[in-house]
């Protein structure tokens, strides 16, 4: 079933004694705003909890016979793109064989493959891949099947107060070679660093499309997924490095149009989070408040209804 409606949305999450996000370029320190000291929780972070819980909750085999054809009739499937150990030039080849084209493939291995079958290769991607007809993909590799502008889009999380982000020692009872245990003389430990945000709540905005939704064929049924997967992918995502993250809040505005009836900005404004006691630092979720509109048609945006979950 089609998108016909615009979609704006404010996500609410929250994480204790955990690194949300590390920095790679910075030692795996949780990302931070240096000017404010606000927490950052990237978009790539977040859309990559939404694949690995849809491929929990919606797994695919990678068997041929789990690949949905271009016929109208045949379902859209749920498979992965983006996935660890994936090697996407052999996924686009799978597209070529699901069109009847992989003859299109030989040649030259130098050259861009895919010719006049390209947007196939595409339609092909988006019937069978959730992350490709949701978010999107650059797809013009060494096997081309192009490019795809996803109807989801995410910003970055920010936490609503300032941070800090604490450097903890920690100890291993033991050592990985025999020239370590040589070298530390009998005493097996070895030293190394975590690093942890006391608390933070972090709020992203995200934006759904009904204009691009057609082109991918997003519909009803994945947005549906998309919401199950933002309220949930905490509790699949575990770890000692995360410590305890949830979902606190997820708030849709729902236009009448496909276009949209109000400014997505105005839109979110509607939604405040405040810390309640600035003089002491936040320590859990209940140390904010959080105040938004009552479920239904907005009063100011009468073509807008909004949706509360998880809050």
């Amino acid at each position: 079933m089609s998108l016909n409606h615009r979609y704006d949305f404010v996500l609410l999450f929250d994480v204790k004694d955990g690194n949300p996000n590390g920095d790679p370029d910075a030692g795996n320190l949780p990302r931070l705003d240096a000017e404010t000291g606000h927490g950052l929780v990237t978009d790539v972070c977040l859309k990559r909890k939404v694949r690995n819980y849809v491929e929990i909750c919606r797994p695919e085999s990678d068997q041929p016979e789990t690949f949905s054809k271009l016929d109208d009739s045949a379902p859209l499937r749920n498979h992965i793109y983006v996935k660890e150990k994936a090697i996407l030039n052999r996924t686009h080849a799978k597209a070529y064989e699901g069109i009847g084209k992989a003859d299109l493939l030989k040649g030259d291995d130098k050259k861009r493959k895919g010719g006049d079958a390209v947007d196939e290769a595409r339609r092909w991607m988006c019937k069978n891949f959730f992350d490709v007809r949701t978010f999107g993909a650059v797809m013009s590799l060494g096997v081309n099947c192009g490019q795809v502008r996803g109807p989801v889009q995410l910003t970055f999380a920010r936490s609503v107060s300032p941070v800090v982000a604490l450097e903890h020692s920690i100890t291993r009872m033991a050592v990985a070679t025999e020239a370590e245990a040589e070298k530390q003389q009998g005493d097996n430990r070895t030293m190394g660093r975590k690093f942890t945000i006391p608390y933070g709540l972090y709020r992203a905005h995200g934006f759904v499309s009904a204009h691009l939704a057609k082109q991918t064929g997003f519909g009803e049924d994945d947005l549906k997924l998309l919401w199950e997967s933002l309220v949930n992918m905490f509790d699949h995502d575990r770890s000692a490095a995360r410590g305890e993250m949830s979902t606190r809040g997820l708030y849709i505005f729902k236009h009448e149009g496909e276009l949209g009836d109000a400014p997505a900005h105005a839109l979110f404004d509607l939604v405040q989070v405040r810390q309640n006691d600035l003089s002491m630092p936040a320590r859990g979720f209940d140390d904010f408040t959080v105040t938004a509109p009552s479920a239904g048609p907005l009063t100011a945006f009468p073509r807008v209804t909004l949706e509360r979950i998880a809050s």
